[in-house]
């Protein structure tokens, strides 16, 4: 539990846990006061420039459109979308969604996360559900992020994400950039982890896997207060925020998506691969 006196949390808000995140949610609430916020969701993009292995990859040309334009056009296309925002740190990417009309709000270049991004981008805007779209993912169909949207809403869940089957027999399996997540019988999220789960012990019953996709949808409440705990040791563990709230008693619902097939991009190679399967589809020549 964060102490009485204020701290910074990753998004440069401060917070406490009775005195300075009640002052910000008091915010929050009044500068989105103007348009009515039930009901009402928006998706964000958090888009860096910056990169390690892909420097400049929300600009990144796929079939002679920015990638983030790819990403943006789906959201968009998703029933029960609002709005939709990119949140970034850069003017080059703040031009680019301009130019292809998607409002962008500039944040803080030191956020850990996407999600710290993204509840700074929201301040001035109406929401009660937020959804979190990974913009290295523009082949995300948008009926999975309507799906995901009207599941949290019928299930009340404070937090809401994506998962698709994956055989143990795998090679992604066993790879720890592939995350996995057990859940439970009510569908929610029990577990997630790069390890190999659940493990097929010999002479054990069979047991579906599950590989996790990154996006994810926030009550804006449970946003609000997720941003404002510290990283907690299972997230330090694992390097999955996800882990923070589990760890916190939140409830996490899975809609598994059996048919879905999406693809992201990594690094400059991952580009072909998205301009194949775009062919394929029709999408670009």
């Amino acid at each position: 539990m964060l102490s009485v006196t204020s701290v910074v949390n990753h998004s440069g808000v401060a917070c406490s846990c009775r005195l300075g995140l009640r002052v910000y949610l008091a915010d929050m609430r009044e500068t989105s006061s103007q348009t009515p916020a039930a009901g009402r969701t928006v998706a964000v993009i958090p888009a860096r420039y910056g990169s390690t292995r892909f420097p400049g990859k929300p600009l990144a040309l796929i079939g002679g459109k920015p990638m983030l334009q790819w990403v943006c056009e789906r959201a968009r296309a998703a029933d029960g979308i609002a709005e939709v925002l990119v949140a970034t740190d850069d003017e080059r990417i703040v031009r680019a969604a301009e130019g292809f009309g998607v409002r962008a709000v500039m944040t803080s270049p030191d956020h850990a996360s996407g999600t710290d991004r993204i509840a700074e981008a929201i301040r001035n805007v109406a929401a009660d559900v937020v959804v979190n779209v990974q913009g290295d993912e523009p082949l995300l169909p948008p009926a999975v992020i309507s799906r995901l949207v009207a599941d949290m809403r019928a299930t009340g869940a404070e937090m809401g994400t994506v998962a698709v089957p994956l055989g143990q027999s795998s090679v992604e399996f066993r790879n720890p950039n592939v995350v996995k997540v057990v859940i439970n019988a009510s569908g929610d999220a029990l577990y997630f982890s790069r390890a190999p789960v659940p493990w097929p012990r010999e002479g054990g019953e069979a047991c579906e896997a599950l590989w996790h996709w990154g996006i994810y949808a926030y009550r804006r409440d449970f946003l609000e207060r997720f941003v404002c705990w510290p990283p907690s040791p299972l997230e330090r563990c694992e390097k999955l925020e996800q882990l923070r709230a589990l760890e916190n008693g939140a409830r996490i619902r899975v809609l598994v998506e059996r048919h879905a097939r999406s693809a992201g991009v990594d690094v400059p190679e991952d580009v072909a691969k998205v301009e194949h399967l775009l062919r394929q589809r029709g999408e670009i020549r």
